[in-house]
C-alpha cells in the first residue's frame, strides 16, 4: 500500500466498502431529523385535497369577464360580490354573473375557474370591476396539484431534512420508519494537544479537531462516542481502539495515521485488524486510513485541522452517509474564472480553500493545512489538478461548501 490512491479511486474504495446498516426503527418524525428513511412514505390524500385560491382576490367564471379578443366584457360594468370565502371555509356554488370574494388557500366554489388577484380589481362595498382579464384557470391551485393519493412522495435512502420531514407532514404523517442513528466512537491523539479551558503549556496546542470532528457527526445525525485524547503511546492507542470498537459501527480517529515514529495508529490497527486504504494522492490530506477492526471500520484522518476537514468532507461524509443507508449523491461543483495565480503546477490534486468575489474564486492567503481560519473565512474549495498552472481568468472549478455539509 505505498502508491497514494487518486481521489476518485479512494472515494469509490471507500463507497465500495460502506455497507449500509439495515436494522431499523419507527420514531416520531419529529425526532427523525437527519436519519434516512428505510421504507417507501406513501400519501393516503391528495395535496392540496381541494381546488384553493392561490391568492387573494375574486373567483369568477372567465368567459363573464373576456371577449373573443381578450377584453373585458361583462354582463354590466361591475359584478355583484353574491359570498365571502375564507380558507377553510368551502363556499356555495357560484351564482351566474356574480363574483366571490375569496382568500388564499379557501376552496374554489363550484362554477368558477379562475382567480383574479384583487390588485387587479377595481372593488366597491358589494360588487367588483375587473381591470385586468385573467386567463382560465388563473390563480387556482388544483386538487394533487402537489401530491396525488397512492405517490411515493420519498423513497427508501431519502435523508430527512427539513423540506422532507415538511413533506411527512403535508400527508399527515408522524411517524416515520428510518434506518437505526449510526454510532461513531472518536477519539484523538498527541502528546501536544490539550482541551479548550486546560492550562496551555509550553509546546502544547489546543485540540480543535475534537470540535470540528464532533460538530461534522453532529451535523449528520451521527451518535458520537467521545473516548477524549490519547498520548503518543502504543498501547495507549491500542486500548483505546479496543475500547472503541467494541461499543461503536465506526471508529475515527484524528493524528497518528502518518508514518513517523511517533505515529502509532496505524501499526495498532493493523494489530488487531487490518488497514485497507491508505495516503491519498491530494492536498491537503495525504493521510487517509481506511480498515476494519473486526466488523467494525475504522477511519483514520490527518492531524492537521485542515487536512482533517477536507478529507472528511470528501471521503469520510459519503462513506458515513452509505453506512447510514443513504442514496450518495456526488457533490455540485461548477466553474468559474480564477482570481489567483498558481504558477507552479503541484505534483498532487490540491483542494484550495476559497470564496467568491466579484465572481472570481479568490484563495486565502495562506493555504497551510494548519491555518484553520482559512475555512471560517473559505466559502468553497477550488479543485486543481495535478500538474496544471492557473492564470487569472482559467476557469477552475469551485465546489460550495455547502454541497460538502448539507
Amino acid at each position: 500500500m505505498t502508491d497514494m490512491l487518486s481521489v476518485e479511486a479512494a472515494l469509490d474504495q471507500l463507497l465500495a466498502a460502506a455497507v449500509p446498516v439495515i436494522e431499523s426503527q419507527t420514531l416520531p418524525a419529529e425526532t427523525a431529523l437527519g436519519l434516512i428513511l428505510a421504507a417507501p412514505l406513501v400519501s393516503g390524500v391528495n395535496v392540496p385535497p381541494l381546488d384553493n385560491s392561490a391568492m387573494d382576490g375574486y373567483a369568477l367564471r372567465h368567459a363573464e369577464c373576456v371577449d373573443g379578443a381578450g377584453e373585458p366584457q361583462w354582463l354590466s360594468p361591475w359584478l355583484p360580490i353574491s359570498q365571502r370565502i375564507p380558507a377553510g371555509h368551502p363556499g356555495q356554488p357560484l351564482q351566474a354573473g356574480t363574483a366571490a370574494r375569496i382568500f388564499t388557500g379557501a376552496p374554489i366554489p363550484d362554477g368558477a375557474d379562475c382567480v383574479v388577484m384583487q390588485e387587479d380589481c377595481e372593488a366597491g362595498t358589494d360588487e367588483v370591476r375587473v381591470m385586468r382579464p385573467p386567463k382560465p384557470g388563473a390563480n387556482i391551485r388544483r386538487a394533487g396539484e402537489d401530491i396525488q393519493i397512492g405517490q411515493t412522495v420519498l423513497e427508501p435512502g431519502a435523508r430527512l431534512g427539513p423540506a422532507q420531514l415538511g413533506v411527512a407532514a403535508s400527508i399527515g404523517e408522524t411517524r416515520l420508519t428510518v434506518y437505526r442513528r449510526l454510532k461513531a466512537a472518536v477519539f484523538f491523539t498527541g502528546d501536544e494537544i490539550v482541551l479548550p479551558g486546560e492550562p496551555l503549556g509550553a509546546g502544547r496546542i489546543y485540540n480543535s479537531n475534537r470540535a470540528t470532528l464532533i460538530a461534522l457527526l453532529n451535523q449528520l445525525g451521527i451518535e458520537v462516542i467521545d473516548l477524549g485524547q490519547i498520548g503518543d503511546n502504543f498501547d495507549a492507542t491500542l486500548v483505546a481502539l479496543q475500547r472503541a470498537s467494541a461499543v461503536a459501527d465506526v471508529v475515527i480517529t484524528s493524528g497518528g495515521v502518518s508514518v513517523g515514529e511517533e505515529d502509532h495508529v496505524k501499526a495498532a490497527v493493523e494489530k488487531i485488524g487490518r488497514i485497507d486504504l491508505w495516503n491519498v494522492s491530494m492536498k491537503p490530506g495525504k493521510p487517509l486510513a481506511h480498515g476494519r477492526i473486526g466488523n467494525v471500520d475504522f477511519i483514520g484522518l490527518p492531524g492537521n485541522p485542515v487536512s482533517a476537514f477536507v478529507v472528511f468532507c470528501l471521503f469520510v461524509r459519503p462513506f458515513l452517509l452509505k453506512r447510514m443507508g443513504a442514496i450518495f449523491r456526488p457533490p455540485a461543483g461548477f466553474h468559474l474564472p480564477a482570481g489567483f495565480t498558481r504558477a507552479k503546477p503541484g505534483r498532487r490534486r490540491e483542494f484550495m480553500r476559497a470564496r467568491i468575489e466579484m465572481n472570481r474564486a479568490v484563495l486565502f492567503p495562506n493555504q497551510s493545512s494548519g491555518v484553520l481560519t482559512s475555512l471560517a473565512w473559505a466559502d468553497g474549495l477550488v479543485d486543481v489538478d495535478a500538474g496544471v498552472t492557473v492564470n487569472v481568468g482559467d476557469p477552475v472549478r469551485f465546489i460550495p461548501l455547502s454541497e460538502l455539509l448539507a
